[in-house]
């Protein structure tokens, strides 16, 4: 199993439930969906290739549920909660930290180019 009931209890809540009267069968149970969703992604394979022996159906649905949570901003919600709780226990190194621009927006210089290396002290 992948998800014990520890980290589980911190991933429920921020699951968007599924609609009361939601059209089709029964879904998949939420825990059973995203171990699928971790084993495709851990073992880098294809949707289709789900192995249906470990319990897992369609990679279809699985697939369909990543993109529904996505939508719904949930790995943005885990991501911070899983940080706070890992900082929480002292187990993060913040000094290996680091920011670049693919994620977060760099201030632009006031300054042109030319005149932003003259200030800094560059030819």
């Amino acid at each position: 199993m992948f998800v014990d009931d520890d980290l589980w209890a911190l991933i429920e809540p921020p699951l968007s439930p599924w609609p009361e009267k939601a059209p089709g069968p029964k879904p998949v149970d939420d825990r059973l969906c995203l171990q699928g969703i971790l084993y495709v992604l851990y073992n880098d394979i294809s949707w289709q290739l789900l192995p249906s022996e470990l319990g897992f159906g369609s990679g279809q649905t699985y697939w369909r549920r990543l993109g529904r949570w996505h939508r719904a901003g949930v790995f943005d919600q885990l991501h911070r909660l899983l940080l706070a709780e890992l900082n929480a226990a002292d187990e993060l190194d913040w000094s290996r930290a680091c920011v670049d621009a693919s994620h977060i927006r760099a201030k632009k210089c006031p300054y042109g180019f030319r005149q932003a290396v003259a200030i800094l002290g560059g030819s």
